[in-house]
C-alpha cells in the first residue's frame, strides 16, 4: 500500500520551482491518481488515449486479463477493437495536429567531437515514408518480421519507425552481439529481411558489423535481404571490396530510398497487433522472444516518459542507452516521440575523446533531462568531479538512472556533483517485459531516498512474497510480484506462450513474477535487491548463467561448467566461472584466451567473462546439482558458507578456494 503521506526524515525533496510546473506536483497529487489508476483504470487512461488518435475506438472491457495459470491461459488485451497506427501517432499527429514539423526530433551526435546533425519532426516522417516504400516493395507486409542489426544512427529509428507504419514487427538485435546470437534471433522470429550497416562508427570496433561472418550466417539461414546503409559521415571509411557483395539478396538503402515517394499511407493496426518483439536473456539460456503490443505499449511509454521526466515542451532530453535494448525502444524512440520532444542520439563513447564527454554535450545542446545508467555513472564516478565541473551543466532539471539497482554512494555522487544537489534522481525500476517504468519516483512528488525504486507508477500493484507464496505485510524482504496489469506489459514470448506463462506466472498463480528481490521499508518505499533466478546483471544488461555456461562447454577442452556473479564496481556485476575440464587438459593461460573468445564470439563481447577459475570438481548435491549459492561465495573469497550438509563432497570447497583466481581478491 502507498502510505498516507510522504515520510520527513531520512529523505531528500524536490526543489520549489520544480514543484509549481510539475504534472505530478505533490505526494498527495501521487496519491490520488494512482488511486485512480487502480481503482478506475478505463478512466485514467482513458485521458491519456484522447491525446492520440483513434481510427476506430475500442469495445468491450479497456483492459482484460487473466494472470492465475490454475484459471486458464494467461492473456492481457488493451482496448481491444480500437484500430491506430503509432508511428503516425508519434510523427503525422506531432507535424499536422500539433504543428511541430519543424521542431527538432533528434540531435544526432557522432563518437568524433563535431559529427553532428540535426534530424526535424518533418523531415524524420519524409525519411520513414520513403523507407517504408522501400519495405514494401520489397514484399515486406504486415505482420511480417524485420530484423535491424545496426549502431545508433538516425537510420535505426527511421528503420524501426517504417516497420511501424507499415504493421510490419521490428527485431532489433544489439549491435554488440556476435553472428551466432544475431541468426538466433533471426531464425526464431523468422524474419524475412536483415536491415544492417555496411560499415560502423569509430566507437564501434573498425570491420563493421556487416562482417563476412554475419553475412555468411545471415545467408544460411534464408534470410531474403540485407540492405545495408552506405556512405554514412560518422562511419569508419571500409572499402567495399572487403565485403562480400552479392546484387541478388544484397540491396543498399541509398539506391533504394534514392527514388522512393516521401507519402506513405500508415497501416491501421489493432490495439493487440505486435509491434515489436525484443530478446532478453532467459536461464534457459535460449533468449526468450518478448512481444509487444501497439496501444498498450504507445499509452505506457508516452505516460511515463511525460510523468517520470516531468517533460515539457521546451526540454531536450537524453537518454544515454542503445536502441538494441528497451531502454532505448521505449525512451529514446517511442516515449520522446508520442511526446513530440527533441532528444539527444549519441552513437559514441562516453570516455572519448576524454572523460569530460558526456557533460561537453550536456552544455552543447542544454540538456534538461538526463537519463544514464549506474554502470556509467560509477565509471564517471573514479575519475572524480574534476571533469564533471569543467562544465555549467545549468540546464539539467533531472537526472535518471535505468538499467540496474544504484548503490547509494553512486546515487550520491550522480546527485550531488553532477546535479549540484538541485536535480532529483529518478531511479527507475523496469524490465523488458514491463515495456516501461513500473518502480519510480516522481520528480516534484516523491520524496528521494538514495537508492530506493520508491513507489509503483499508476496502474501498477506490487506485492512481495515468500517462497511458499504468502503475501507480506510491511516492512518485509521477499520476491517482487504485480498482481495486475498496466498497458504496456508484455503479452507473450514469441512462438512460445507456454514459455511465457511457466516464467513469469507459474511459480505464483495469479501474479506477475518479476525475477526480483525486494525489500520494503517501514516507510513503504520498495528497494531492489537483484535478481533471485539463474540470472546476471552485468552494465545493466541481462544474462543468462546458462547461456555463458553452454558457450563455455562447447570448447572440447571443458567438461562442465557454472557461472555465478561477483560484484564489481564499474559493472554491477561480473562474470566468474567455474570450468571442470576433460580428463588429460591442462589449464593455462592460452586456454582461458580460447574460453573467452568462445563466449565472445557465440553471445557477444557484453558476455566476456571476467574471471575463470579451474574447478576440477564442483560443488554438488547427492542428487547431482550444482550448489551456486556456495561457488557465489568462494567467488567473492567469503568462508561463511551457510548449511553445506547437503554437499556430496564437501572436501571440493577447501580445492575451490586455493584455486581462486589471484586477480579476484
Amino acid at each position: 500500500m502507498i502510505p498516507d503521506k510522504a515520510p520527513g526524515e531520512d529523505v531528500l525533496h524536490a526543489s520549489g520551482d520544480l514543484k509549481k510546473e510539475a504534472h505530478v506536483p505533490s505526494f498527495e497529487k501521487y496519491k490520488e491518481l494512482y488511486i485512480r489508476s487502480v481503482e478506475s483504470p478505463e478512466e485514467f487512461w482513458g485521458d491519456v488515449a484522447k491525446d492520440f488518435f483513434w481510427k476506430t475506438k475500442y469495445t468491450g472491457k479497456f483492459l482484460d486479463y487473466n494472470f492465475d495459470v490454475t484459471k486458464g491461459e494467461i492473456f492481457v488485451k488493451c482496448m481491444e477493437g480500437a484500430t491506430t497506427n503509432i508511428c503516425y501517432n508519434v510523427l503525422d499527429r506531432n507535424i499536422y495536429e500539433r504543428k511541430l514539423g519543424d521542431k527538432v526530433a533528434f540531435y544526432w551526435e557522432g563518437n568524433e567531437p563535431g559529427d553532428e546533425k540535426t534530424v526535424a519532426y518533418r523531415e524524420l516522417l519524409q525519411q520513414v515514408c520513403k523507407f517504408a516504400n522501400v519495405l514494401k516493395s520489397q514484399g515486406v507486409k504486415k505482420g511480417d518480421r524485420v530484423s535491424i542489426y545496426m549502431p545508433m544512427v538516425v537510420e535505426l529509428v527511421v528503420a524501426m519507425l517504417a516497420c511501424a507504419r507499415i504493421g510490419a514487427v521490428h527485431s532489433i538485435v544489439f549491435a554488440g552481439f556476435s553472428a551466432e546470437s544475431l541468426c538466433e534471433r533471426i531464425i526464431d522470429s523468422q524474419c524475412c529481411i536483415l536491415i544492417t550497416a555496411g560499415k560502423e562508427s569509430m566507437a564501434r570496433k573498425p570491420e563493421g558489423i556487416y562482417s563476412v561472418s554475419n553475412l555468411k550466417a545471415a545467408k544460411e539461414h534464408s534470410i531474403s535481404h540485407c540492405s545495408q546503409v552506405w556512405g554514412l559521415k560518422m562511419v569508419l571509411i571500409v572499402s567495399l571490396s572487403k565485403v562480400p557483395w552479392n546484387p541478388e539478396v544484397d540491396l543498399c538503402w541509398h539506391s533504394l530510398i534514392g527514388g522512393a515517394s516521401e507519402e506513405c499511407e500508415p497501416v491501421w493496426c489493432d490495439s493487440e497487433d505486435p509491434l515489436f518483439i525484443l530478446y532478453t536473456s532467459g536461464s534457459t539460456g535460449k533468449p526468450k522472444g518478448v512481444l509487444h503490443t501497439v496501444s498498450g505499449y504507445m499509452l505506457y511509454t508516452a505516460a511515463t516518459f511525460k510523468m517520470v521526466f516531468d517533460y515539457h515542451s521546451d526540454d531536450v532530453y537524453w537518454c544515454t542507452a542503445d536502441i538494441g535494448w528497451i531502454t532505448g525502444h521505449s525512451y529514446i524512440t517511442y516515449g520522446p516521440l508520442a511526446n513530440g520532444a527533441t532528444s539527444v542520439l549519441f552513437e559514441g563513447l562516453p570516455t572519448y575523446p576524454d572523460v569530460s564527454r558526456m557533460w561537453e554535450i550536456v552544455d552543447k545542446y542544454h540538456i534538461s533531462k538526463f537519463y544514464t545508467a549506474p554502470t556509467a555513472i560509477r565509471l564517471l564516478m573514479k575519475y572524480g568531479s574534476e571533469p564533471v565541473q569543467k562544465y555549467k551543466r545549468t540546464s539539467l532539471k533531472i537526472l535518471g538512472t535505468v538499467g540496474e539497482p544504484i548503490n547509494p554512494e553512486a546515487w550520491q555522487w550522480y546527485y550531488s556533483v553532477v546535479g549540484e544537489k538541485r536535480c532529483p534522481v529518478v531511479d527507475t525500476f523496469w524490465q523488458t517485459e514491463t515495456g516501461g517504468h513500473v518502480m519510480t519516483p516522481l520528480p516534484a512528488a516523491t520524496p528521494m531516498k538514495p537508492g530506493s525504486a520508491t513507489f509503483p507508477f499508476f496502474g501498477v500493484v506490487p506485492a512481495i512474497l515468500n517462497e511458499s507464496g504468502e503475501e507480506l505485510e510491511g516492512p518485509s524482504e521477499g520476491y517482487l510480484v504485480f498482481k495486475q496489469p498496466w498497458p504496456g506489459v508484455m503479452r507473450t514470448v514469441y512462438g512460445n506462450h507456454e514459455r511465457f506463462e511457466t516464467t513469469y506466472f507459474k511459480k505464483f498463480p495469479g501474479f506477475y513474477v518479476t525475477g526480483d528481490g525486494c525489500r520494503r521499508d517501514k516507510d513503504g518505499y520498495y528497494w531492489i535487491t537483484g535478481r533471485i533466478d539463474d540470472m546476471l546483471n552485468v552494465s545493466g544488461h541481462l544474462l543468462s548463467t546458462a547461456e555463458v555456461e553452454s558457450a563455455l562447454v562447447e570448447h572440447e577442452a571443458v567438461a562442465e561448467a557454472a557461472v555465478v556473479g561477483r560484484p564489481h564496481p564499474v559493472k554491477g556485476e561480473s562474470l566468474y566461472c567455474f570450468v571442470t575440464l576433460n580428463d588429460g587438459i591442462n589449464y593455462n593461460q592460452k586456454l582461458e584466451g580460447e574460453l573467452k573468445k568462445q563466449v565472445r564470439e557465440k553471445i557477444g563481447a557484453i558476455a566476456t567473462p571476467d574471471y575463470i577459475q579451474n574447478a576440477p570438481s564442483l560443488p554438488k548435491t547427492r542428487s547431482g546439482k550444482i550448489m551456486r549459492r556456495v561457488l557465489r561465495k568462494i567467488a567473492c573469497n567469503e568462508r561463511d558458507l551457510g548449511d553445506v550438509s547437503t554437499l556430496a563432497d564437501s572436501s571440493v570447497i577447501e580445492q575451490l578456494f586455493d584455486n581462486r583466481c589471484c586477480t579476484a581478491v
